[in-house]
């Protein structure tokens, strides 16, 4: 694995090498920055929220940080997960704890009149850097569409911090009115809406977006969408087909861990999109390693 990334920064570094200076192969490998994680613990102080089946098994900022350190992961976004609901205390804590690490992206009550105000605390007091949307294909997701949504977008716009948004493709249309009335909001697509390779459509309905500058992608969810072996060729066609539309400087790459490892252990996930980005120029590659998040997300590196 090591010879290998020394390989790959090698060839990233070659074109910049007579305006450089000699450095080691370890110094010129490339920036991995993670926009994609979720972590959680079984811990009575940070109790999941009622009606929520608890995990199973830890997967701790600590565990993550390990993980990161093994593979070259520099720097990582974390989502709230759903298991503490609204209740974003564990992850303000692993901000608090870890600066320098990790950028936090809150969940708020999308049906609450006050999540406008809870999205002001937990960016204000608690360091968060974005807020994070689901709604569900059902009638029970249609609160997208309802009276409550312009106030949280207008105030997510007025903070300067990312809206971020899991939906199917079934859901694109309804984000349009939001994302014209709020022009200057940044907006980031989570896992390529989860559209199908085998059913192209679908994913018209996330590119329709691309004529929005403000709004960006995640290239993630590569093996779970595809239904092919490694190297996912259906899943990276529909990859290449997002980075053509919207460009390298609004897509970036995400494990989704630890929600990945029923498909792959982190090391693979990585993997997955350090290896097989080659169909892209050098830039464009370290764009969507690490460039479009630290724009997104800054991390003063």
């Amino acid at each position: 694995m090591l010879n290998r990334r020394r390989v790959l920064a090698a060839s990233l570094a070659a074109p910049f090498a007579s305006h450089l200076p000699l450095v080691s192969a370890a110094e010129t490998a490339p920036l991995l920055i993670d926009s994609h994680v979720h972590v959680w613990k079984r811990d009575p102080a940070f109790p999941f929220a009622q009606g929520r089946k608890p995990p199973e098994f830890d997967a701790s900022a600590e565990m993550l940080l390990a993980l990161m350190q093994a593979n070259g992961v520099s720097r990582t976004v974390i989502v709230q997960v759903i298991h503490y609901r609204w209740d974003n205390s564990y992850l303000a804590d692993v901000l608090k704890r870890y600066p320098d690490k990790f950028q936090g992206i809150c969940r708020v009550n999308p049906e609450d009149p006050a999540a406008p105000d809870h999205l002001s605390r937990l960016t204000l007091e608690q360091g968060f850097r974005g807020v994070r949307l689901s709604p569900s294909d059902q009638a029970d997701g249609d609160w997208i569409r309802g009276p409550l949504m312009p106030p949280l977008w207008r105030r997510c716009a007025e903070l300067k911090v990312p809206m971020t948004i899991l939906a199917s493709p079934q859901r694109m249309a309804d984000l349009v009115p939001l994302i014209e009335q709020n022009p200057d909001l940044t907006v980031v697509i989570d896992h390529m809406a989860d559209a199908l390779p085998d059913q192209p459509q679908q994913l018209e309905a996330l590119l329709a977006l691309a004529r929005f500058p403000k709004v960006f992608v995640k290239i993630s969810h590569v093996p779970r969408l595809s239904k092919q072996a490694y190297p996912y060729a259906d899943a990276f066609d529909q990859v290449k087909r997002v980075i053509d539309r919207f460009g390298a400087g609004r897509c970036m790459w995400g494990t989704d861990w630890p929600i990945s490892l029923s498909e792959l252990p982190y090391d693979r996930m990585v993997a997955v999109y350090r290896d097989n980005l080659g169909f892209l120029s050098a830039s464009d590659r370290q764009q969507i390693l690490s460039g479009t998040v630290q724009k997104i997300w800054p991390f003063g590196l």
